[in-house]
């Protein structure tokens, strides 16, 4: 499985052709104005929704990782101010075919120095 730490996962907006590897995934980063070098991990997604890459730079070379669905489609979220950034939970769910009915948690625990319970 694809091991992703804290760095950011940027969703591709547009779709893209599968045919593309390495230079052409790498091309369309540039392109957009990002460096491979930033540690982001690049999602992308073909017309059908049936195929997902991965490119990221792990410090001395380019990874691709893919999946190919047999059936079904992935649910791409919906972008927000123009750009999709998901966190490790929304690309674990893209991946798995799973759609939240709320994006939005359910509570928030207090930070440190917070109550509790409020007076």
């Amino acid at each position: 499985m694809l091991s992703v730490g804290p760095s950011p996962i940027l969703l591709w907006r547009s779709p893209v052709s599968m045919r593309k590897s390495y230079n052409g995934l790498a091309a369309l980063v540039y392109q957009a104005g990002h460096a491979l070098t930033d540690g982001a991990h690049y999602v992308f997604v073909n017309r059908e929704a049936t195929q997902v890459k991965i490119l990221r730079w792990d410090g001395d070379g380019l990874a691709i990782w893919g999946k190919r669905l047999e059936k079904g489609r992935f649910r791409v979220p919906e972008p927000r101010d123009g750009r999709i950034e998901l966190d490790r939970r929304a690309l674990s769910l893209l991946l798995e075919g799973v759609v939240p009915l709320r994006l939005s948690p359910r509570f928030r625990l207090p930070e440190d120095g917070e109550k509790y319970f409020p007076e």
